[in-house]
This record gives structure tokens, C-alpha cells and sequence, in this order.
């Protein structure tokens, strides 16, 4: 009973922890800002509890956008499963759930760039994406080199970038959904295979 109320605990802590770190990043202009003490005070926990279960500001931020991007996922993951629609237009959806994700968490992402979480392509959530967004690819008629092709898509959403077209250039949220479909639209081409046939996508 006593290690059942222990785990119980310890889950509500985490909960608490990521709630309060989700918030904060969220209400700041300046993400970097934001601090384990903030973090913990927020939590109503110690700084302690932080660094014992994430081990640093890094490993906070990444289990933050881990939490954040779950839903967003198995909503993906329904969408490829029901096949409702073409290949081409659950590639460019794929997208649009990615570029939405990274709009809305546009702060936590600067912070985990911030915090020293390495290359992003070495992200398990980038490994993710780049994984169904290239299968989906195959499926697309006249698309070559579709693992190259997922990588240079999914470059045009980098979350510097998305930060820098929304908060400096002053671009609307609609706007950049707006210039990736073209963009995602003139990538693939009009659907012919090699041999100049076109073909229904």
C-alpha cells in the first residue's frame, strides 16, 4: 500500500511539474526566462523533485513537448490509419499538424533550443515525424528519394524559422499554413509517374 501511495505521488508530481513548466513557457516572452526555481514554485514541489526526476532544465523541457505532442500524434496516427484520403493530401495534413504544433508551442521549442537539447534531428519526436511523413511520401506518385524529401519538408517548418516568421517577420498563422500547402504542393508536382502519365493521387 505505502509503494502504491508512493508511485501515486510521484505521478501526481510529475503531472503538477509539467503542468506548471507548460504554462510558464507558455506565458512568457522570454522563455529562457524561465527557471527551475520558477518551475518548482509553480509545482508546489522542491527544486529537488525536478532534478531527481528529469535531471536537468533539458530533460524537463524535452518530457514537456513529449507530453504536448502526444495527442497530437495519435490524432495522426487515426487520420494515416482511416486512409480517407489521398496520399498527397495526408502529406501536406502531416504538415499542417506539425507547423500547428510548433505555432502554438513556438516559446517551449525556442527554449528547448535554448536548454542545449542538441541537433533536432536527433529528437525521438523528429525521428517520428520524418518516419510517417516518409511513408506517407512512398505512397505519392513521382516522388523521388521520398526519405531526402521528408527531411527537406520538414526543414521548411523548423521551429527557429516558424518563430522567426511569426514573431519578427509579423506573419500571420493562416498566412504560413497558407505559403506550406503552396509550397508542399509545388514539391510534389502535379502527380505524373516518370513517364510524364499522370496519375490519380
Amino acid at each position: 500500500m505505502a509503494q502504491r501511495t508512493e508511485r501515486a505521488d510521484a505521478l501526481r508530481n510529475r503531472e503538477a511539474v509539467l503542468a506548471a513548466a507548460d504554462a510558464l513557457f507558455a506565458a512568457s516572452d522570454s522563455p529562457q526566462s524561465v527557471s527551475m526555481d520558477d518551475i518548482a514554485a509553480a509545482a508546489g514541489v522542491g527544486k529537488g523533485t525536478l532534478f531527481r526526476r528529469f535531471g536537468d532544465r533539458a530533460g524537463l523541457i524535452g518530457a514537456v513537448i513529449a507530453s504536448r505532442l502526444e495527442p497530437v500524434q495519435q490524432a495522426v496516427r487515426e487520420a494515416q490509419d482511416a486512409a480517407a484520403s489521398s496520399p498527397r493530401q495526408r502529406v501536406l495534413d502531416l504538415l499542417d499538424a506539425s507547423l500547428r504544433f510548433k505555432i502554438e508551442n513556438r516559446n517551449l521549442m525556442s527554449a528547448a533550443e535554448d536548454a542545449g537539447l542538441g541537433s533536432p534531428y536527433q529528437a525521438e519526436h523528429y525521428g517520428w515525424w520524418h518516419g510517417i511523413l516518409r511513408d506517407t511520401l512512398d505512397q505519392v506518385p513521382g516522388v523521388p528519394a521520398s526519405d531526402f524529401t521528408a527531411h527537406a519538408l520538414l526543414a521548411a517548418i523548423r521551429a527557429d524559422l516558424v518563430a522567426h516568421l511569426i514573431d519578427g517577420q509579423k506573419m500571420t498563422p493562416e498566412a504560413l499554413r497558407s505559403s506550406l500547402a503552396a509550397y508542399v504542393d509545388n514539391v510534389l508536382g502535379d502527380g505524373s509517374d516518370p513517364s510524364g502519365t499522370r496519375k490519380d493521387v
